[in-house]
């Protein structure tokens, strides 16, 4: 009788452990174990190329200044892996992002034509591309099928077929986009002088269905492109005066498209707007697309504006739960929040302050439990963007308690980024950052 009672409470126990196995496998991503990316963007080791990626545990930035960081060392991991796939060099690490599972890192070289894949948890480069003039943003779509590319000095749109469980990346040609030459759906000429004067793509921003690509442009105007089609194609124009220049951030909410216009260019120092659109307008039945007859349809809402100081928006995300609209202006070293819901500016607050006079926050980032906001802060030296509008003073990864429900926020602490010289310059430049759930 005891030896029965004793199997089947070994059973038990058996059965009770494999359940904790599964609850744990299914639980692993809770929120609790998070890194936070960061790319600076300034050569490494003397090397004409290079750059640092920044690895933080997220529990350590938890208003902690000397956070440290795990080094990856692009001059030693990657330039060589690039020059042997591509015959050229990667420069300036600029923009990174990660695929839907988190499992792989995308990285784009902003002074080469370089798009990086690597497994992310291994910390190792996979494949190089070179895709031309000038990488600017590399951005994953959400079904994990490709990744479109800013070619920025090109004028080009590419995309890149992924295939991240067999780790193989590959450039299609036939999909290209070419921005500057040939007409858009309504007869314009793609690139005018009046309509769309520089067509260089900065952030493509891809919506939630992996098939519209919000395209900004240097010069002003926007393209919506559909991204599934072969050679990728114009959807939707708009032209300089209705969507405003540089734009880098933006973010999907509630069946809204979220972007912004920027400055820190030669022409257009100073720069602050939101636009929404309603993505159920870019839909006709059977999720056909068509491309619109008339220019600035469907018409987006302006947000806010504020073109009348120094201002530079950049980098943008939500609270959690979507509630809150957080965008950074990198002139004015503070948080415009605005309320999805009602589309206002309900608060703004200042980062400026005894953990940094000028930390010019960049790119945001939220935390899987939605209690901090992690900024990238620009350094001295910046190499990208005019240094009027991207000059900081504190180079590193700013993190902000989120209070308020997300209506507002504080800095906590500033874990600095440094890559001294031979000279004892500082010319860390932190700019693509990234959490990543682990």
């Amino acid at each position: 009788m005891h030896r029965y009672l004793w199997t089947a409470l070994v059973a038990v126990v058996m059965l009770a452990v494999a359940m904790a196995g599964l609850v744990g496998a299914a639980g692993a991503r809770d929120g609790s174990s998070f890194e936070v990316w960061a790319i600076d963007q300034s050569n490494s080791n003397g090397t004409t190329s290079g750059g640092t990626i920044h690895v933080y545990d997220g529990q350590t930035l938890n208003g902690r200044n000397t956070a440290q960081s795990e080094r990856i060392d692009l001059a030693a991991a990657a330039v060589g892996l690039c020059i042997q796939q591509t015959g050229t060099a990667p420069v300036r690490p600029h923009m990174i992002f990660f695929n839907a599972a988190e499992s792989h890192a995308v990285l784009a070289f902003v002074a080469s034509g370089h798009v990086l894949f690597l497994d992310a948890d291994g910390r190792t480069p996979l494949t190089c591309i070179d895709v031309g003039a000038q990488a600017h943003a590399a951005v994953p779509s959400p079904d994990g099928k490709y990744v479109i590319v800013a070619n920025q000095n090109g004028k080009l749109l590419q995309r890149i077929s992924t295939d991240y469980a067999t780790n193989t990346f590959t450039l299609d040609p036939s999909a290209t986009l070419d921005l500057a030459n040939g007409t858009t759906p309504t007869g314009a000429l793609r690139q005018d002088p009046v309509l769309r004067p520089d067509n260089a793509p900065i952030c493509p921003l891809i919506d939630s269905t992996s098939r519209l690509a919000f395209v900004t442009l240097r010069g002003g105007g926007l393209f919506v492109v559909d991204s599934l089609a072969t050679p990728m194609r114009i959807v939707a124009e708009y032209d300089r005066e209705t969507i405003h220049g540089n734009g880098c951030g933006g973010v999907e909410s509630d069946g809204k498209m979220y972007l912004d216009s920027g400055g820190g260019t030669a022409t257009n120092m100073s720069e602050f707007d939101v636009y929404a659109f309603t993505l159920a307008q870019f839909r006709l039945p059977e999720d056909a697309f068509c491309a619109f007859e008339r220019p600035n349809l469907p018409a987006p809402k302006l947000v806010v504006s504020m073109d009348d100081h120094d201002t530079d928006a950049h980098g943008t995300t939500l609270t959690k739960h979507g509630r809150y609209l957080w965008v950074a202006d990198r002139v004015g070293n503070r948080i415009v929040v605005i309320e999805t819901a009602s589309d206002q500016v309900v608060n703004e607050f200042s980062l400026a302050g005894t953990l940094s006079t000028d930390p010019s926050p960049d790119l945001l980032d939220l935390s899987p439990d939605g209690s901090r906001v992690f900024s990238s802060f620009r350094g001295s030296l910046p190499l990208s963007g005019d240094p009027h509008a991207s000059t900081g003073n504190t180079p590193g990864v700013g993190v902000i308690k989120v209070t308020q429900g997300g209506r507002s926020g504080e800095l906590q602490a500033v874990a600095r980024i440094s890559n001294v010289d031979a000279g004892g310059i500082d010319r860390a430049d932190p700019h693509g950052l990234r959490v990543r759930e682990r």
